[in-house]
């Protein structure tokens, strides 16, 4: 009897050991596809915490933290240093599951980015998953010392060194030359303005009407139909406001893409139904000295020019992108008489849109055709070349 409960309780070790494991480097994986997503959801808490001067630090904390977890996963896996990996676990399954708490109980953020953007998860689930695995993390902290390695430690070494200089590479290669496998909205085949609309049969948010009235020193909340017989001069109109009910799934998944040209009008229709092919390098900071890059996007230029393509800049930092196109002989006040017209957009939707810093995209009647980082930049050489040379008249932005 003895030995089958012994048997048992190491199958659930095993069991939970494995299911940790593979959760956290599952997690890990998903996150180290798209590290700025990470670091750009670490913003969103330091700000609504009212915290703006961590910003600066926080891809360096994506990048650690997402390495760590895939460590920890494999280390849990081979039993590795249990001791020391249980306490380590323990304590960020803790400081996770506050994370998502708090996201819950204060709806000021609505996805915890658990598992990046390929796989969205609302507060309320990032939260029960971490109270499930805050559950089996501690079992395994409290039967830490009967947990034996699979592996030799030589063994155990090597792989997890294998794991560590995978964790980083998987990374700096998102960076460079952006996410392996793209789940973001501007992804190539999408259409931006289909993306900017609600979805289909999208459900919309359900919200009813409140009234607040004070009467003998008492706030009161009513509904419409809930309104006292009664209700006269001794009642204190406070306010009135739309409380909601029910969350839709109304919204877009491109928001505040919208392109804001010289003369501050909106402009965004105007590009985006405009037919044939247009490049449009976006950026969230242009670099005040040359980039290695600008070699590669010069001849871009001149092709797409030879071939009437007509090419547009988009930034959040107009006094940036200017001085940038000064810099390279791009600007209207080069000897380029036209120039590259830039375009002002929401910094959120140039983040998004401009994972690696910055992004050439290819696009034809606003539909994404191909999009290369500034590593890659030559690679849109011998497409451009392949193009067909379009009518005049599709030139100019």
């Amino acid at each position: 009897m003895q030995h089958e409960i012994l048997s048992m309780k190491k199958t659930f070790l095993d069991t939970s050991r494995l299911l940790v494991g593979i959760l956290f480097i599952f997690s890990g994986l998903i996150k180290a596809n798209d590290p700025l997503g990470l670091s750009y959801k670490m913003q969103e808490f330091f700000e609504v915490w009212n915290m703006p001067a961590m910003d600066a630090y926080t891809l360096g904390f994506s990048i650690i933290m997402i390495v760590f977890e895939i460590v920890a996963g494999v280390a849990v896996i081979l039993g590795w240093r249990m001791r020391l990996f249980a306490w380590l676990l323990l304590l960020l399954i803790i400081f996770f599951s506050f994370l998502t708490g708090y996201a819950v109980i204060s709806g000021k953020i609505r996805e915890c980015g658990c598992f990046g953007n390929c796989i969205p998860l609302q507060a309320m689930g990032s939260f029960i998953k971490d109270l499930i695995l805050l559950f089996l993390i501690s079992i395994l902290f409290i039967y830490r010392k009967e947990i034996k390695p699979a592996t030799s430690k030589i063994n155990s070494l090597f792989i997890l060194a294998l794991t560590i200089i995978f964790s980083f590479s998987i990374q700096w290669y998102a960076l460079r030359y952006l996410p392996l496998v793209d789940c973001l909205p501007f992804k190539i085949g999408a259409n931006i303005q289909e993306k900017m609309k609600p979805p289909v049969n999208a459900v919309q948010d359900s919200t009813v009407i409140r009234f607040v009235y004070e009467k003998n020193s008492k706030i009161m909340e009513y509904t419409a139909d809930q309104l006292p017989a009664d209700l006269d001069s001794s009642y204190t109109f406070i306010k009135r406001y739309d409380k909601l009910i029910r969350k839709g799934n109304a919204e877009p998944e491109i928001k505040d893409f919208i392109l804001i040209g010289e003369s501050g009008n909106d402009s965004t229709r105007q590009i985006l139904d405009k037919p044939g092919y247009q490049l449009m390098l976006i950026s969230r900071n242009f670099p005040q000295s040359n980039p290695h890059w600008d070699k590669s996007f010069l001849l871009l230029y001149i092709l797409a020019k030879s071939k009437n393509i007509s090419i547009f800049l988009v930034s959040s930092n107009r006094p940036e992108a200017e001085a940038w196109l000064n810099a390279n002989a791009l600007g209207k006040t080069s000897s380029h008489s036209e120039g590259i017209p830039i375009f002002g957009c929401d910094a959120t939707a140039v983040k998004t849109a401009a994972r690696a810093d910055p992004t050439l995209y290819l696009l034809k009647k606003g539909t994404i055709l191909n999009k290369w980082s500034f590593a890659s930049m030559e690679l849109g050489i011998p497409v451009l070349a392949g193009l067909p040379v379009q009518n005049e008249s599709l030139s100019a932005p």
